[in-house]
């Protein structure tokens, strides 16, 4: 990664102003990395949990998703070794809201074989149930 290569030469010639810029960089990309995960992993769960409410059944693979999803969305957002999390209760909010549009489109095209379009769909589900489910499967609150 050049960023690190810059910063240990930062740090030789001592420009510890310069270095803390870069770190700061580092830790901003980090986070956005990880965001990215749980944003990624909260499509799926949120398709599973739209399938369920839909469809009124389930099945092993969508309860195994559901409880895969929600497991890496709180592994991925605790934060190892200072503790705490990369995302806020009201982050994941906003995460789940965001994705929640995608996985009813990518839920349309699974649920019922696909004959329903994905406004059709959200017409048969509770948006904001569904949404709340989610948070509570993956807040460590």
């Amino acid at each position: 990664m050049e960023e690190l290569l810059v910063l240990r030469e930062l740090i030789e010639h001592q420009k510890y102003e310069q270095a803390l810029e870069i770190v700061s960089q580092l830790e901003e990309m980090s986070r956005e990395d990880k965001l990215a995960k749980i944003y990624s992993y909260a499509v799926i769960l949120l398709l599973h949990l739209i399938k369920q409410e839909a469809e009124k059944r389930s099945t092993r693979s969508w309860d195994f998703s559901i409880y895969n999803s929600s497991k890496e969305i709180k592994k991925v957002n605790k934060r190892k070794k200072s503790g705490g999390f990369y995302a806020s209760k009201e982050e994941l909010e906003e995460i789940l809201t965001d994705a929640f549009d995608t996985a009813i489109k990518k839920s349309a095209l699974e649920a019922f074989e696909g004959v329903y379009s994905d406004d059709e769909l959200k017409q048969m589900i509770n948006e904001e149930e569904i949404k709340s489910k989610a948070l509570g499967l993956i807040s460590d609150s």
